[in-house]
């Protein structure tokens, strides 16, 4: 069973920034492509970046620009660095396979906001 805890969540003010970390189950990382995903309050949950077993990253077009998606697989990490946040990015962010998906981790809670 491949585990997810993600960390790093919190408030920010509009403009600022954060840096979302993603412990995975060991041997992860060089078998899968990963990604972090969102879901606001009554939305569906959706893909906001990933990154490819060989490091090729693609983002979701609301964030592009203002998003980095980066592993470590020698920490079995995945991050998502963000900046410039808006209020719309206000989220529980969750990371998991970008294709394999396996049971959610509780998520860390991106509340932008003044």
């Amino acid at each position: 069973q491949v585990q997810l805890v993600e960390s790093g969540g919190g408030l920010v003010q509009p403009g600022g920034s954060l840096s979302l970390s993603c412990a995975t189950s060991q041997g992860v990382l060089p078998l899968y492509d990963m990604g972090w995903y969102r879901q606001a309050p009554g939305e569906q949950r959706e893909l906001v970046a990933s990154i490819t077993k060989r490091g090729i990253r693609k983002y979701l077009e609301s964030v592009k620009g203002r998003a980095t998606i980066s592993r470590d697989v020698a920490k079995d990490t995945v991050y998502l660095q963000m900046h410039s946040l808006r209020p719309e990015d206000t989220a529980v962010y969750f990371c998991n396979g970008a294709q394999t998906i396996w049971p959610w981790g509780q998520g860390t809670q991106v509340t932008v906001s003044s």
